[in-house]
């Protein structure tokens, strides 16, 4: 549809004299066009909708296009899974009857996974380029886009903020991809296993694919977005293949110039490249020395790897804005003790304006304590670990308090807090009277090293266990107010995966466990996460094919270990971490005889968002009955039931 008719058909839905034209005639079942959207989801695009008939005027849901700057074609990626397995949810919540829903979920080793290919439009023939250089078994095609624009930035602002109001399930917005004219498409190409990565560029008129950077490794791979320099003349790209990860300067044959960024700390966002100066400004971690590595900084260096320099110093976490210009900053940064502030940086990294500073102080007179950072020794007795500590405001130096560890063992990121943050649910779970500590792992975060990071490569049920338990040992050593013979953890998704883990492996330590929607059965969750952090094994069969396996330990492995009190909860709808995974440990512990506690939330997915206040009262009733030896029996639960009577006009959201 032109721009001419889709404002018509916007103005007037089902206007019939809108002239539109089909593109495509072979979307099948499965391997089609469409994203594939939750029943929700698809509800409230009809509501939007308003029954217009216009197949190209309506937010009909695809796959993201990826359009060329100058708008004469666009690209996508498609995927086929016709032969992909079936993964299934009951929505128990339906009326009159319930109702199946059903979708493609390929799991861990399978030899059916989704086959994907791009293929590429010209706007005025409707001709098609399929793009496929099979360069691996199974490989995950990406289209590599260019960097948003402050007019991007700006019109995502504004659906989100229309979206706040009437909430949407899907971006209106469309990418454009890396080069600056139509004729050639940049993507990236990778092995199943994440441990191949191939950055090739297609003639967009045949689909004909020249290799132009390649990358291998022994563990998995992370990937950064190809970032181009005049067009392709040259690419920007980002590697760990030193240890740690950090810009890479290619001609635009893929031959390498010399290395952009080196050292030892870890790169990671673009935030601008002037081709003039050739310059690069960047984010990066763990390079200040006596900070805490996950804080984040803007640099600036020449494209030549001379003349890098801090732009944000001090001791916070820094979150950076910027015009397309790249010629000023906004630097907001604080820390989870101290509050916001922001200011504007030219590019030098001169301030040029306090901006604003959050205003606390109705928060600090209503009582409001900041949590106390830490750093303490891994395991190993080597490695330093980070963390927060998290206690009642009453806090009082002679009294002896349970702690409670709050755990995420990544590895794609450590759930520990860095930035100024009033309403984590760890603060008012200390309130109850509890010591709450966040702390990182070994393995848990591709901010450091890439030992650090793929510490748990084959071992991801383990991994993390020993650090969790090594920090509360030694922060006890020297926080003489913590009770470690009233020790708890708790987590959600890979963190109740953890939790029941460390239940079952050190049944001495850990008297009570909150474990929300676990993986705890990794055979069960989707292949891309678990093949790619646990690793999965590619051999050659006789008849030439290849073939994948895949072996991991779970957590009902150990049920038998089981000592201390153990709650497991699940939404019934989780289209991410199946409940099923909960389901395969319960059925353990039955079988081995354990007493256990479950909640299973009707109606919820992976996110327990609309009932968190639920959940964060049912989670501190737990805790209280088996650390602090309290609970309130009462059917209501007294706190939630006076907040509905105070708003009696607004369903109740937190």
């Amino acid at each position: 549809m032109d721009a001419e008719n889709y404002a018509k058909a916007l103005k007037k839905p089902g206007d019939t004299s809108v002239v539109e034209a089909q593109v495509t005639t072979d979307g099948v079942e499965r391997y089609s066009y469409a994203r594939v959207l939750l029943p929700e989801q698809e509800e409230q695009l009809r509501k939007q909708d308003k029954g217009d008939t216009n197949k190209a005027g309506l937010r009909t849901p695809t796959v993201t296009i990826h359009w060329s700057k100058d708008s004469k074609k666009f690209a996508l990626e498609r995927e086929d899974n016709r032969k992909v397995g079936d993964y299934w949810v009951i929505h128990s919540l339906t009326n009159p009857r319930p109702t199946l829903e059903s979708r493609s979920y390929p799991l861990p080793g399978e030899t059916n996974v989704p086959i994907g290919e791009i293929d590429i439009f010209d706007v005025a023939s409707k001709q098609r380029a399929v793009v496929q250089p099979k360069s691996f078994v199974d490989e995950v095609l990406t289209i590599s886009d260019a960097a948003q624009t402050e007019r991007d930035r700006e019109e995502l602002r504004e659906e989100q903020e229309e979206n706040r109001l009437n909430p949407t399930p899907l971006s209106r917005l469309s990418p454009k991809w890396a080069a600056d004219t139509s004729d050639k498409l940049y993507f990236t190409s990778r092995s199943r296993d994440f441990r191949q990565v191939e950055v090739d560029v297609a003639d967009s008129t045949t689909g004909k694919v020249q290799k132009l950077i390649e990358e291998r490794s022994n563990v998995w791979m992370t990937q950064k977005p190809l970032r181009l320099v005049e067009n392709g003349k040259e690419m920007l790209w980002w590697s760990e293949r030193d240890g740690w990860g950090h810009f890479y300067l290619y001609d635009g044959q893929g031959k390498l110039k010399n290395q952009v960024t080196a050292g030892e700390y870890v790169t990671d966002q673009v935030a601008s490249v002037d081709e003039k100066t050739r310059t690069l400004y960047f984010t990066a971690n763990g390079r200040e020395a006596g900070e805490d590595p996950y804080y984040t900084h803007l640099y600036r260096t020449g494209l030549d790897g001379n003349g890098l320099k801090l732009l944000t110093p001090g001791n916070f976490t820094h979150a950076v804005s910027w015009p397309d210009s790249g010629k000023y900053f906004v630097d907001a940064f604080s820390r989870v003790d101290t509050a916001p502030k922001s200011t504007l940086l030219d590019g030098q990294g001169t301030t040029l304006s306090e901006l604003e500073t959050t205003d606390v102080s109705q928060l600090i007179a209503a009582g409001f304590k900041y949590p106390e950072t830490f750093r303490v020794k891994a395991d190993d007795g080597v490695t330093d670990l980070y963390g927060v500590i998290y206690k009642p405001f009453d806090f009082d130096t002679n009294r002896k308090y349970p702690v409670i560890e709050f755990v995420y063992p990544g590895p794609q990121v450590e759930q520990v807090t860095k930035s100024f943050s009033p309403k984590s649910p760890n603060v008012p779970l200390a309130q109850l009277g509890f010591v709450v500590i966040e702390v990182g792992n070994r393995g848990g975060s591709p901010q450091r090293d890439k030992w650090y990071d793929s510490y748990g490569y084959g071992n991801l049920r383990d991994y993390g266990l020993a650090d969790k338990k090594a920090a509360a040992e030694r922060l006890a050593a020297t926080h003489p107010y913590m009770d470690l013979s009233r020790v708890g953890m708790w987590g959600h998704s890979g963190g109740g995966f953890m939790t029941a883990a460390a239940m079952l492996q050190y049944p001495d330590f850990y008297r009570a466990g909150w474990s929300e929607s676990g993986n705890h059965d990794n055979n069960v969750y989707n292949n891309t996460w678990s093949e790619k952090y646990h690793g999965v094994r590619e051999e050659t069969q006789k008849d030439g094919t290849e073939k994948f396996f895949y072996e991991i330990d779970k957590n009902s492995e150990l049920s038998k270990n089981l000592k201390g009190h153990l709650m497991l909860t699940t939404g019934d709808m989780d289209d991410n971490v199946s409940m099923v995974n909960t389901m395969r440990l319960a059925d353990t512990l039955i079988k081995a005889n354990k007493r256990f506690e479950m909640l299973v939330f009707p109606g919820m997915r992976h996110s327990y968002m609309p009932i968190q206040s639920y959940v964060i009262v049912a989670r501190g009733d737990f805790f209280s009955k088996w650390l602090l030896g309290s609970s309130d029996s009462g059917a209501d639960v007294i706190v939630l039931q006076r907040a509905k009577q105070a708003t009696p006009s607004k369903k109740l959201k937190e």
